[in-house]
């Protein structure tokens, strides 16, 4: 009796593995390559000066973004 349910589990226990492993490959990738992510605080505490003036970035003040709102 275990086999037909072992057999039946198998497709399951996969998609599972491939979506958590996706999950994991994708916060990996966001950790490391993210420039909003500074991980060496001791010889780059503010990584923000070092952008230059054609390097694109987000800037908000936090006012009036929604209007009306």
């Amino acid at each position: 009796p275990a086999l037909p349910l072992m057999g039946t589990l198998v497709p399951l226990i996969g998609f599972i593995s491939v979506g958590l492993g996706s999950a994991v490959l994708y916060l990996l990738r966001l950790a490391l390559y993210s420039p909003d992510v500074s991980w060496d605080r001791k010889n780059n505490p503010e990584p923000w000066n070092k952008l230059g003036p054609t390097d694109q970035y987000k800037v908000s003040t936090g006012e009036n973004e929604r209007p009306g709102f």
